[in-house]
Parts: C-alpha cells; structure tokens; sequence
C-alpha cells in the first residue's frame, strides 16, 4: 500500500477517484441506495474516526489482538484508507465510498503493514481439543454479534485455522456478508513458475467473497493473486483513499478492491436487509462486467463487480424462497389418485384365523397330554 501524498486536494481525488467509481458503476447504483442504514465491519488496523469524511460515522471495538480486549486500540492507515473507500462521505467535496452512507465499525485485528500476514496466527489445529482462538475469530465474532451486516477483510494468510473456519460459519449461519482479499502473490517466484497463487485465508473459506484486482484498463493486476479462491475482482492500481489525519494518497492491492466491493455488498444490504449471503454473492457474481471468456478464470474470476446490475439482481433474488406449497390436489401423472392408506389396527379375519389356530394347538396339546397319561397308567397296572 502507497504512502499519503499530502499535496493532493478533495478536487484532485475526484478527478482521480472517477475511474474507480465508473468501472465499478457506483453512480448508478446510488440512484437506488447509498447504503444508508448498513454498518460495516472493518477487521484491520484500527480506523481513525476523525478524518472528515469518516467523522460521526465510525464506532471504534476493542483491540481483538488481545483477548483482555484493549479498550484503546492505535488507529492505523490500512484500516483508514480501507473504511474511506467503503464508505467516505464525500464531505466538502472528499473522497466517496462505494456505500457512502453506510456506517463503519472499526474491528482491530491487525497492525498496519500486517495486512499480508495471519492477524495473531496460532499453529495449525489438529482437530483435538478447543479450536485455539485467533484475532481474526476474535474479530468476526464480535462484529456479527454487535450489528455489522458485511465484514470487510482486507487481511489474509496462508494457514487455515479451525478457529477461523468456524468464526466464517457463525457469521455466516446470521446473515452477515464477508469479503475479504485473496492475497498480492500474484507475481511472485512461486506464481510465475507454477500458473497459480498459494491460497489466502479468509478468503479460502467456502461463503466468503474473495476479491481480485484489477487495473484501470480492466486487466487483472500482475500482483493480484490468481486461484479458485478468487470470486469477483475490483480496481486495485492506484485508488484514491484517505489516510489518518484527513491525507489523501493512492493505493493498490487486493486489499482495496476487498474494501470496494464490500462497499457493493453494504448497497445491496441496504435495499434488501434480509438477503442472505449466500444470494447477495449470486448477485455480485452473476452480473458481473468483463467476464473471461470461459465464464470464469482464477485471476479475476467471474468478472469485474457492477453495483448497478448487481443491486438489480439482488431484487430478483429477495423473492427467492426455499421451498414452495403444494395444493393436495396435484399428484403427478393422468391417472386418479391412489385411495388413501388404510388405517393401522386388527383386521378381524386375521384376528379370527389366528385365534382358531392358537386354539386348535391348544386342544391337540391336550389331547396329546391325556392320550400319553392314559398310556403310564396302562404300564402301571401291567406291572
């Protein structure tokens, strides 16, 4: 991620920031909603409430890297610079989120420049035992218990934890929406040599939305990550964003293209608060613009994330339902409906069949008694 550049003005961060918005087709979505009534949650290095187009919009949580839960967490630029373009007001003429009307709720996990690395990483669980708690699981846990309905997460690793796994589940099991970053790996030695990226975690987990990036021509990123963990991709060269103190810079990574499509998924939620994640995924990803020629490919999945379209769809799906009622009287094929089953209890020729036989052993049974008596008595006398 790029440093701030103090020179750049709220007029110049428009002009640069248009790009984004216009591949995205942001405008057109906020036509319909600006994200008004969503919070988001931000699992980063912590925000900073002050800058001018977060101020009053931003509830700051406890530090998750600790479980004594650090009541005063230190505000960091990547969770700043990703909160701004989820949702910066566009205050005086500043910098406009994708969802600039949604709420951010600050969820520290990370420090700043740890976005790459496993947020307070433990060893791989063996499935024995409690799964051992993580910041990450620390961090989702708290912001679905506390009202976010996305959870942005611009942070990965290479390991898969159980804590972590089933933190993803329990957000997901309540609704909650999760994106997060598939990794800037993309060209590494290990990706040119073999075609493909080591796999980040969240992003692996099955549910959640991993986020590639793109640039401003509509490619994948050299740097972007490329395997099937990518879902959708997102602007990720040089993207405005605003840093603590109200500084304005250019940044890239998969981590803000996480943060811009999580703004996506906070309009949707808006328009359609009960949708469930995994429609609101079908939503992004079904509309999606530039798609790769087979449908889908592993560097920016199945295309680039269209707010507009996507918000569209999402309508569609909110009529979804799970199961339909049938009337009683459909039945399938031409021919009458079966008579219906006959009740359970006795059937009276049976009762009576069984009985006659039960009694008629009875009597060969005594008959047979007598018969051999009569015959001991008989040996009896004879002696």
């Amino acid at each position: 991620m790029a440093a701030p550049m103090p020179a750049a003005s709220a007029r110049d961060v428009r002009g640069e920031q248009q790009w984004v918005l216009d591949a995205l087709n942001a405008e057109k979505a906020w036509e319909v909603t600006r994200g008004a009534g969503v919070t988001v949650a931000v699992l980063d290095s912590g925000v900073d409430p002050s800058v001018p187009v977060l101020r009053g919009k931003v509830t700051v949580a406890p530090d998750m890297q600790s479980s004594m839960f650090d009541d005063s967490p230190r505000t960091g630029s990547h969770g700043t610079a990703m909160a701004s373009v989820i949702a910066g007001s566009g205050h005086d003429g500043g910098l406009r989120g994708t969802a600039p009307d949604a709420r951010i709720l600050s969820v520290p996990v990370i420090e700043d420049d740890e976005e790459d690395r496993d947020p307070d990483s433990v060893e791989p669980d063996d499935g024995l035992g409690p799964a051992g708690e993580s910041a990450l699981s620390r961090g989702l846990r708290y912001a679905t218990d506390n009202g976010a309905q996305v959870i942005s997460m611009s942070l990965g690793g290479y390991g898969s934890q159980r804590s972590d796994r089933e933190a993803v589940a329990y957000a997901l099991s309540r609704g909650v929406v999760l994106v997060a970053a598939t990794g800037n790996d993309g060209d590494s030695v290990y990706a040119r040599e073999r075609g493909t990226s080591f796999w980040s975690f969240p992003a692996g987990y099955p549910g959640v939305i991993g986020v590639g990036s793109v640039n401003k021509e509509g490619k994948p990123s050299g740097f972007s990550s490329d395997n099937l963990s990518v879902m959708v991709a997102a602007p990720g060269d040089d993207v405005p964003a605003v840093f603590p103190n109200g500084g304005y810079g250019l940044v890239e990574g998969t981590s803000v293209s996480t943060a811009l499509v999580a703004g996506v998924a906070a309009l949707i939620k808006s328009e359609y608060p009960t949708l469930r994640p995994e429609l609101v995924a079908q939503a992004i990803t079904s509309t999606t613009r530039g798609k790769p020629a087979a449908g889908y490919d592993d560097k920016v999945g199945f295309g680039v994330v269209d707010a507009a379209a996507a918000l569209a769809k999402a309508g569609e799906l909110s009529g979804y339902r799970v199961s339909l009622p049938v009337r009683d009287d459909l039945h399938f094929g031409n021919g009458t409906t079966a008579p219906p089953p006959t009740p359970p209890g006795p059937d009276p020729l049976r009762m009576w069949v069984f009985g006659g036989g039960v009694l008629l052993g009875l009597i060969a049974f005594g008959v047979g008694v007598i018969v051999l008596m009569r015959r001991s008595e008989r040996h009896a006398g004879a002696r």
